[in-house]
């Protein structure tokens, strides 16, 4: 049965969010096209419930994500949603990304159509999408420090950072949380990430939980899954082959694999918020049905599915090379 997410702070300093929070992205065409009075009964469904942590970015669908998100908040109480926004990816009018934009004066100015976009006087968290390598990270989140002080953002975040730039970022001003890749299939964030956020007192919010839907998605091809080269032949087969291991586990939880995967990362501790993305109000429903691991338990599917085993980057290899994680 369906119960209300439960509570988690974002770091220290962060603001106090539901998890698993709902990632948006999915709802803007990433994984294919979505109807969107579709999307809308999913965020509404998500509010319903009780969650409240929505995550977006400006770039998802070149602002139809926030729009979107706009008018599903419309006409609710502002305290009872927080948002987390990505910005700085570059988009032309074909969609394709061109690179990243986080100098001061240019996340003052994507801010702005943000906060138009969607309907509101100010962002819950508001991080850099990737690395500017142009750009000292920090004047990018002392640009942001700013905006906090002047009540147009709440918190900061970092997004896809390593640790020795969580670390820069961490001495300007205090940060929430970082956004980060992390599922039963990725979990390179243990070696240094991981340790470095503990230490600062920094959250993670942890995206790809189902990792683009290798892991109890529909096997359907589409969207950013088409250039995925987990997705590629020969990789695809093989990670397929990993998840199945979890399927035994799963029918003793009674759970789908899904949730399997949903509460690994829930159980990986108390500071890490999993952002899970959902475009059909069952998806929903399924992500918010309460499914606990014991340290034995977790311990046994992180030791079936062995870290490393994975076939195939996350991202094709221009993406990758944006990443400082």
């Amino acid at each position: 049965m369906t119960s209300s997410p439960q509570l988690r702070r974002l770091g220290r300093t962060g603001p106090l969010v539901t998890s698993p929070g709902l990632g948006a992205m999915g709802l803007s065409g990433a994984y294919g096209a979505v109807d969107d009075d579709e999307g809308l009964r999913v965020i509404h469904a998500y509010l319903d419930a009780g969650g409240t942590l929505i995550d977006t970015g400006d770039f998802y669908g070149s602002g139809h994500n926030e729009a979107l998100i706009g008018r599903a908040i419309a006409g609710r109480d502002r305290d009872d949603v927080v948002l987390s926004v990505k910005f700085g990816a570059m988009r032309g009018p074909d969609g394709a990304l061109q690179g990243v934009d986080a100098r001061p004066a240019a996340l003052r100015n994507f801010l702005t159509y943000s906060l138009q976009r969607l309907g509101v006087d100010h962002v819950d968290v508001y991080r850099p999408a990737r690395l500017d390598r142009t750009v000292p990270i920090e004047d990018t989140v002392g640009a942001i420090a700013e905006l906090v002080e002047k009540g147009y953002v709440r918190h900061v975040g970092l997004s896809e950072v390593g640790a020795a730039t969580i670390r820069r970022a961490a001495a300007v001003t205090p940060i929430s949380d970082l956004q980060t890749e992390y599922s039963l299939l990725q979990r390179d964030i243990d070696d240094e990430v991981l340790p470095t956020c503990r230490e600062l007192g920094i959250g993670i919010t942890a995206y790809g939980v189902l990792s683009r839907g290798l892991i109890g998605g529909s096997g359907v091809l589409a969207g950013g899954r088409l250039v995925t080269p987990r997705f590629a032949d020969g990789n695809r087969e093989h990670n397929e082959a990993l998840v199945a291991r979890l399927a035994d586990i799963a029918a003793r939880k009674g759970c789908t694999v899904a949730q399997l995967a949903l509460a690994w990362v829930s159980a990986a501790g108390e500071d890490i918020v999993p952002v899970l993305g959902a475009r059909r109000v069952e998806q929903v429903t399924t992500m918010l049905e309460p499914v606990t691991l014991s340290a034995a338990e977790a311990a046994e599917l992180a030791d079936l599915v062995p870290r490393g085993a994975v076939a195939g980057d996350r991202y094709p290899a221009a993406a990758m090379a944006d990443l400082d994680s």
